[in-house]
């Protein structure tokens, strides 16, 4: 399926990093420093001016945890365990299974870090499946041995003025001290190849995945199980729906459209797929401004084309 116009924007707010050929809202985001990357996915920073007192409906549906730091903002989100309301703030987000509602009033900041799957359970981190589809304090999740900053201590670090990857070199930083601390150890080899499947070929099946691993189905499955939190099938079904939702926003490589049209058996095969986890149509989500979404979706889709040795790091994006 091929959206036939443009997707649609809100002309009301400003994304200070600029927006793809599409007028799509794009964040700041980068590949982490070489040494940090088994950990880190992605790091990012999203600053936004909007009208005083508008409010922007949006929703994110992330593949991975999250760290975010919000500088700027009154936020609210719809997550597993209720409404969530925060402002300036260091939080939790587990990865998502399905769309969550999020609104945010105001112009605002937020910078944080994606973390790979198996991170969190090498750094000996909060276990995944029990914060799907939820949000928390970072003091939440910490263990008492870490010796982490609190959120306040966190929030200190980062100067509102500063630049942008003056913000990132610092969460780098802190990364950088938890992994040594923890001995550097790096996440299960299954997890690695099981995540670079899902953005190569994700209509693989879970039988076929396994045998190209070269491991038993059920191994494969309590390993993505712990370190993504969702079973391999889901796992793979939604990074389907991830890559066709950025075709809908604009923010994936044109040249792949006809392919990802292919991932699914029909349009009724899409439609029933894609709006079970995003609670729209695929019409309907091209048609309704979704910002935060979008540059979520984009950063995911930068992070997929350098894995995929597409694109390198840095490099001109298809999509800008």
């Amino acid at each position: 399926m091929q959206h036939k116009h443009l997707p649609a924007h809100d002309p009301r707010i400003t994304p200070e990093q600029g927006v793809s050929r599409d007028g799509q809202p794009l964040s700041y985001n980068r590949a982490p420093a070489a040494d940090l990357a088994p950990w880190i996915a992605r790091l990012y920073v999203a600053k936004t001016d909007a009208p005083e007192g508008h409010c922007l409906s949006c929703g994110l549906l992330n593949d991975t945890a999250f760290i975010r730091i919000q500088l700027a903002g009154h936020w609210v989100a719809e997550t597993a365990a209720g409404r969530v309301t925060h402002d300036r703030s260091a939080l939790f987000f587990g990865p998502q299974s399905r769309r969550m509602p999020i609104s945010v009033t105001g112009g605002f900041v937020s910078l944080g870090i994606s973390l790979r799957p198996g991170a969190c359970t090498v750094l000996k981190g909060p276990r995944i499946g029990d914060y799907l589809d939820r949000i928390v304090s970072v003091d939440e999740i910490v263990p008492a041995h870490a010796a982490a900053l609190t959120t306040t201590q966190l929030l200190e670090r980062f100067d509102p003025a500063a630049p942008s990857e003056d913000w990132l070199g610092e969460l780098e930083r802190l990364v950088r001290l938890r992994v040594e601390r923890a001995g550097r150890p790096l996440p299960d080899p299954v997890a690695v190849r099981f995540e670079t499947i899902s953005f190569a070929d994700p209509t693989m099946s879970v039988i076929e995945a396994a045998r190209e691993i070269g491991i038993d189905r059920r191994r494969l499955e309590r390993i993505v199980s712990r370190d993504f939190g969702l079973p391999p099938k889901q796992v793979l079904c939604r990074a389907r729906a991830l890559d066709m939702a950025s075709h809908l926003r604009g923010v994936a490589d044109a040249d792949e459209a006809a392919a990802l049209a292919l991932r699914y058996y029909d349009d009724s095969h899409l439609i029933r797929e894609f709006t079970g986890l995003f609670g729209m149509s695929p019409r309907q989500f091209a048609a309704t401004p979704q910002p935060l979404m979008t540059s979520a979706l984009e950063s995911r889709q930068a992070r997929r084309l350098e894995a995929l040795h597409r694109i390198e790091p840095g490099q001109s994006r298809p999509w800008e």
